[in-house]
């Protein structure tokens, strides 16, 4: 069985936030407001992924919706069944992708213990951030985001920063790595706002794919500069991966859409978070087996068609790299081959960036020889 994670929604679309950008808000059931994963489902899923034969390795990705409305509690009883169904050997890793602003001494510290890794969503300064990222009554979040970080750095624990990248702050691609840098954020991901109405046309909060090139080149222009050697962004990071190992440790940049399995609140199972869907179902935890849903015929056809797209994509001299880019951002996906809508941002950053990038890669592997 080859190697897989889990991406885990304990407590489904429910948040405590309402970012005006969010994909998964709408997924909220309206019978079932506040959903939470049952104890009987969590020990069927962690039971099952680490005695599934997978290998030495089990990671475990907690999201949302918010995952911290869980409590403290909740992420007690993960760790117990970990370490209940640990094989001799295991080695399991946990993430928590989270909005920060339910961060808790006590949790900090449990987690810190057990050497989770957090993501924390955050925009930018102030003004960028709490444009669109607001609580349910309207109010701005960007200092219980700050709030939240100080309690992880005081409990030492590890941290990276998630910027979602819309259509406000695309154009403050120097404000936003500035401010990240003054603040000591090393660890910086920068992911794309796309998102489309029911007619299949951009959302006002997405970014185009002109503004996401013009962004990555200010972005990597200000870090090949003055911080190659120690701020860590991860797009950039996957691309010297690759150059260096040839290993495709990023979603989008792999030729196949199979690298994890979604785990809803109720055990439910899909391949892919952006694609929740009644078609898409793989099964249940409570029923099935992680083997029955990787060789499911709905989950290879899912992962296969990420290599769907047009004769435009096989002769560009950057398909290499972007692979067609994320299904999500394919309008056309399941219908016809589409390009991605920041197919040419993507072009403008790999001819700007490529260069400089494989001469780091090959100072890397000259390191690396005996």
């Amino acid at each position: 069985m080859n190697d897989f994670s889990l991406l885990i929604k304990p407590a489904a679309a429910d948040c405590n936030l309402r970012c005006a950008y969010c994909f998964y808000v709408g997924r909220q059931s309206l019978t079932e407001p506040h959903p939470r994963m049952s104890d009987a489902v969590l020990e069927r899923l962690i039971a099952r992924y680490m005695r599934s034969g997978q290998a030495e390795s089990y990671t475990f990705s907690w999201q949302g919706g918010e995952p911290g409305l869980m409590g403290l509690d909740f992420f007690k009883k993960v760790v117990e069944l970990q370490v209940r169904y640990a094989l001799p050997g295991s080695v399991v890793c946990n993430g928590l992708q989270t909005n920060g602003t339910l961060i808790t001494d006590e949790l900090a510290a449990f987690l810190a213990q057990y050497k989770f890794l957090f993501g924390v969503s955050l925009d930018g300064p102030a003004h960028l951030h709490d444009f669109y990222r607001k609580t349910r009554d309207g109010m701005p979040t960007h200092a219980s985001v700050l709030q939240g970080i100080e309690r992880l750095e005081r409990h030492g624990v590890e941290y990276n920063i998630l910027a979602l990248v819309n259509s406000r702050t695309v154009k403050q691609p120097r404000e936003i790595y500035g401010y990240f840098k003054n603040r000591g954020f090393w660890h910086q991901q920068y992911v794309p706002c796309v998102e489309f109405d029911a007619a299949g046309q951009l959302l006002p909060c997405s970014v185009t794919g002109c503004e996401w090139g013009n962004f990555l080149c200010e972005i990597f222009d200000r870090w090949l500069g003055e911080d190659v050697h120690h701020i860590s962004i991860r797009l950039f990071d996957s691309i010297l991966e690759y150059l260096v190992s040839g290993k495709r440790n990023s979603c989008a940049m792999s030729v196949d859409c199979r690298q994890y399995l979604v785990v809803e609140y109720d055990g439910s199972v899909y391949p892919c978070d952006f694609f929740v869907r009644d078609d898409l179902r793989l099964g249940s935890v409570m029923s099935g087996t992680f083997r029955g849903f990787l060789e499911s015929p709905v989950y290879r056809g899912f992962g296969l068609e990420k290599a769907n797209y047009g004769d435009e994509c096989r002769a560009c001299p950057w398909l290499t790299y972007c692979q067609g880019d994320c299904q999500k951002f394919r309008p056309g996906i399941g219908s016809k081959p589409s390009r991605s809508v920041l197919c040419e941002g993507w072009k403008t950053f790999y001819a700007h960036a490529l260069p400089r990038l494989r001469a780091i890669a090959d100072g890397i592997q000259q390191r690396r020889e005996p």
